[in-house]
C-alpha cells in the first residue's frame, strides 16, 4: 500500500502534515502481568504552523481535517478500547491549543493491547500494514518481549519526496516500567534505568523505517 505511512495515524490526521511531531508508547507493568497503556502523540512544536493549517480546506493536495473529525476518530478508538476484553478504564485527551493527544487504559496481561490494537485496525482507525502483536509476556519464565516488526523501507522508497519529508523530524520514544527488577535484555539500545525496573527507546522514525534500530527486545527479570 503505497500510503500505509498515512494510516499510522489515522485518527489524528494533521500530523501528516508536518514532520515535527513525537509518538510515546508507554507500559507500565506490574509483577502479576497487569498494568497501564499510554499512547501520546505530541506536535506542539509544530503547533503554529497546523494552527495555520487547520484554518485551510486543503494543503498540497490534501483535505485538512477539522477538529471535530479529530474528536470522531479518538472518540472511536476509545470506544473501541472499551469493547476489548481486558481493557477498562479507558482515558483519553485531546488538548487542540498544543496538538496533543493522549490515549490511556488499563490491562489485565499486556496482550490484551495487542487485541485493542487489533480491533483498531478492523474498524479502520489503523492501517492494515501496521502491526498489532508487539507485546509478549511469560510470567512462567520471567520473560516481557516486544516483537520484532516488518521493515517497511520498500513503501518508503516509492513514496514522493514530500511525503517521505513527513518523517524527517519525527520521533518515537517506548518506556517499558515494570515491578520486578529486570535480569538481562537483548538489546542494548533500550537505556536501563538506575534501579533496572524500566527501560527506554529513543530514536527517529526513520531509523525504524530504514532499520537503522531494531525496536525488537526480550527482557529477562531476577
Amino acid at each position: 500500500m503505497k500510503f500505509f505511512f498515512r494510516q499510522v495515524l489515522l485518527f489524528i490526521p494533521l500530523l501528516l502534515l508536518t514532520s515535527c511531531f513525537d509518538i510515546v508508547d508507554k507500559a507500565s507493568v506490574k509483577a502479576d502481568g497487569s498494568g497501564e497503556y499510554t499512547l501520546i502523540l505530541n506536535a506542539s512544536k509544530s503547533k503554529t504552523r497546523l494552527a495555520s493549517i487547520s484554518k485551510m480546506e486543503t494543503v498540497n493536495g490534501k483535505k485538512v481535517p477539522k477538529k471535530p473529525e479529530i474528536e470522531a476518530k479518538i472518540n472511536e478508538a476509545a470506544r473501541i478500547f472499551k469493547a476489548t476484553p481486558g481493557i477498562s478504564n479507558v482515558k483519553t485527551s485531546m488538548d487542540f491549543d498544543n496538538y496533543i493527544i493522549r490515549l490511556s487504559c488499563n490491562f489485565k496481561r499486556i496482550e490484551n493491547i495487542n487485541a485493542g490494537l487489533e480491533q483498531l485496525k478492523a474498524k479502520n482507525i489503523l492501517g492494515k500494514m501496521i502491526p498489532t502483536q508487539i507485546y509478549s509476556q511469560n510470567l512462567a519464565k520471567k520473560t516481557f518481549t516486544r516483537n520484532k516488526i516488518n521493515t517497511f523501507k520498500n513503501e518508503y522508497d516509492k513514496m514522493s519526496k514530500a511525503d517521505k519529508e513527513i518523517f524527517n523530524d519525527a520521533k518515537y520514544t517506548s518506556v517499558l516500567q515494570f515491578e520486578n527488577t529486570i535480569k538481562s535484555q537483548t538489546n542494548s539500545a533500550y537505556l536501563l534505568s538506575p534501579n533496572r525496573k524500566a527501560v527506554k527507546l529513543e530514536a527517529k522514525v526513520l531509523d525504524f523505517i530504514l532499520q537503522k534500530k531494531q525496536i525488537q527486545n526480550n527482557i529477562l527479570f531476577q
